[in-house]
């Protein structure tokens, strides 16, 4: 029995979150779905592969280190085999910034990446400043300052827009 999976690397929830819905969507639409963190999926059997997608947030810039090295790991099988990337960052939460065409995090990974996954997209995340260690809070909001951002500490705030979500899995579903 093969499945359709979805990988994610998730640094405070949001990616895994994003992730959970889509497997939901899925379910419904009567695939089935294996979901995994990264380290998970360390020793895949790619026999029980249908399909693949993964998921990753951005903290500070830059994608967990496990991720590239899982592409490079797995290039041929993810390549051989229906797939698709979506990008969760912050930045995406501006209009023109949360597109696979319009968004840097995305653009530099496409670039950089010897994988060239056939479905991408780019969610916002969410602004977790009560979740956030002491330090991490305050470089956030440092960084939230810098970009035009929130900076009240009392506040959570998710931008995910739902309905892309959605519509990335009919996508996955069609494809």
């Amino acid at each position: 029995m093969s499945d359709t999976f979805i990988i994610y690397s998730s640094t405070d929830g949001q990616t895994k979150k994003i992730s959970n819905a889509l497997a939901q969507q899925l379910r419904a639409a009567g695939e089935s779905v294996s979901l995994l963190s990264l380290a998970q999926a360390q020793d895949l059997d790619w026999d029980k592969v249908a399909k693949i997608y993964i998921g990753a947030s951005i903290r500070y810039g830059h994608f967990n280190k496990a991720l590239m090295a899982f592409i490079n790991r797995y290039q041929a099988e993810l390549t051989s085999r229906p797939n698709g990337f979506f990008c969760v960052n912050l930045t995406a939460r501006k209009a023109n910034k949360n597109t696979p065409a319009t968004n840097a995090y995305m653009m530099k990974f496409i670039k950089n990446s010897p994988w060239q996954p056939q479905l991408q997209a780019v969610f916002a995340g969410a602004l977790l400043y009560s979740q956030y260690r002491w330090n991490d809070r305050i470089i956030i909001q440092l960084i939230m300052r810098i970009t035009g951002g929130v900076t009240d500490t009392s506040q959570d705030i998710e931008y995910t827009d739902w309905d892309s979500v959605t519509q990335f899995g009919q996508q996955i579903i069609a494809h």
